[in-house]
């Protein structure tokens, strides 16, 4: 189907789905705002430099009577001492192989050091129905049960290196859910997604519930139009949560397994609040040693976006501490078992107003960088020193 068919597709399923007009509530606009300066010295893939990158978005949300409007455009304007210095930062510069099925972005203008794109992030009609819920057009899902190493997530899962997820990105989809218990939730996805010109259906189901304390979920159907299923917990043990999520999946007639592990807990250290997370995570779609990185990266579920890091065995440990009432302290450590390499992500945020934020961090990798040949040596050894100083308010 061309993007505009698809674009008039979405509209009309929004429309058929609303309800008939009633008295509206005023409609909300929010906004957000976010800079990053950035400097990086040079390394195996990259120039030393500096950038600046920037996001402004919008949103608009409306609620008239049972059926409501979600809408977010957002523009991004990056700017760079070199042409590839601006890539410094996870999570910076637009969602990564998002597969978008309809055309909703784009780039206005580009050069060398610069690039301005912007995106409808968000376009999606929602209407309760008793106790069921439908939704159609570009919204956020997230099926996650760990927090950082997220594999039997199959929509769009954040990076977990990224300094800035206070908006996930939306999907494309048709979204219905149940709600036939206090405790209990069905959800059914169909999301068609476009990658290198061609189109994969992604139709699962999903039921999540509550038995003896534990919370329990489990999901079914066609991921990228193969077969896979998966299964999630959640249990509260010692004073802190256990979360483990498994996911078993056909890959071009291959059966591959990704499962992950984690606990986290809230500390009280001198009148102050230390939360700590750890988790290991296995994927059978990952490298089992550096050999393997490059065909790793140039792989179909790398390409949309799937994998979280790209070594098979790595483990994910973050800590977070208050300081003071106006200053967090957080240490982020992504190790790669298999090549032994390590990212290092310190960083200090301070609250500069009720809505406005200032960040100061660094991101550096440990490790080998490059074999004889010229290829990475190990996943991380290859990140240069990287700092960064950020401004966020939201309006």
């Amino acid at each position: 189907m061309r993007p505009a068919g698809r674009v008039v597709l979405l509209a009309l399923s929004a429309g058929l789905a609303g309800p008939p007009p009633v008295r509206a509530q005023a409609p909300e606009l929010r906004g957000y705002y976010l800079n990053v300066g950035i400097g990086a010295t040079s390394g195996p893939f990259a120039d030393a430099g500096v950038a600046d990158f920037q996001r402004l978005r919008g949103m608009l949300g409306w609620t008239p009577g049972p059926a409501s409007f979600d809408v977010a455009y957002e523009h991004t304007l990056e700017l760079g001492s070199t042409d590839r210095s601006a890539a410094g930062l996870p999570g910076l510069g637009g969602t990564r192989a998002s597969g978008e099925w309809v055309h909703l972005q784009g780039t206005i203008d580009s050069s060398a050091h610069a690039a301005w794109r912007h995106r409808i992030d968000r376009a999606a009609v929602r209407l309760r129905l008793g106790w069921a819920e439908l939704s159609v057009g570009r919204q956020p899902i997230s099926w996650a049960t760990t927090l950082y190493l997220t594999p039997a997530d199959p929509f769009l899962p954040f990076d977990p290196a990224d300094p800035f997820r206070e908006y996930r990105p939306g999907v494309d989809a048709l979204r219905v859910r149940a709600f036939p218990g206090p405790f209990t939730e069905i959800d059914l996805v169909l999301r068609p997604a476009s990658y290198q010109d061609r189109t994969t259906i992604t139709a699962l189901a999903r039921a999540h519930s509550v038995v003896g304390g534990v919370e329990v979920s489990g999901w079914l159907g066609a991921l990228h139009d193969e077969p896979a299923a998966s299964l999630a917990a959640t249990a509260t043990w010692l004073g802190a949560a256990v979360r483990s999520e498994v996911v078993l999946r056909e890959l071009d007639g291959e059966k591959r397994v990704r499962f992950a592990i984690g606990v986290d807990r809230r500390f009280a250290v001198a009148g102050r609040d230390l939360y700590a997370v750890l988790e290991y995570q296995r994927d059978g779609l990952g490298a089992s040693g550096p050999g393997e990185l490059v065909g790793t990266l140039a792989s179909t579920p790398a390409q949309r976006g799937e994998l979280l890091v790209l070594g098979r065995d790595a483990l994910a440990a973050q800590a977070s501490f208050q300081i003071h009432p106006l200053w967090t302290a957080d240490l982020l450590a992504l190790a790669d078992l298999d090549d032994s390499s390590l990212l290092l992500g310190p960083a200090v945020t301070r609250s500069v107003g009720g809505e406005t934020t200032t960040r100061v961090g660094v991101y550096l990798g440990v490790g080998a960088d490059t074999a004889a040949d010229g290829a990475p040596a190990s996943e991380f050894g290859v990140v240069p020193l990287v700092g960064y100083l950020s401004l966020t308010t939201f309006f």
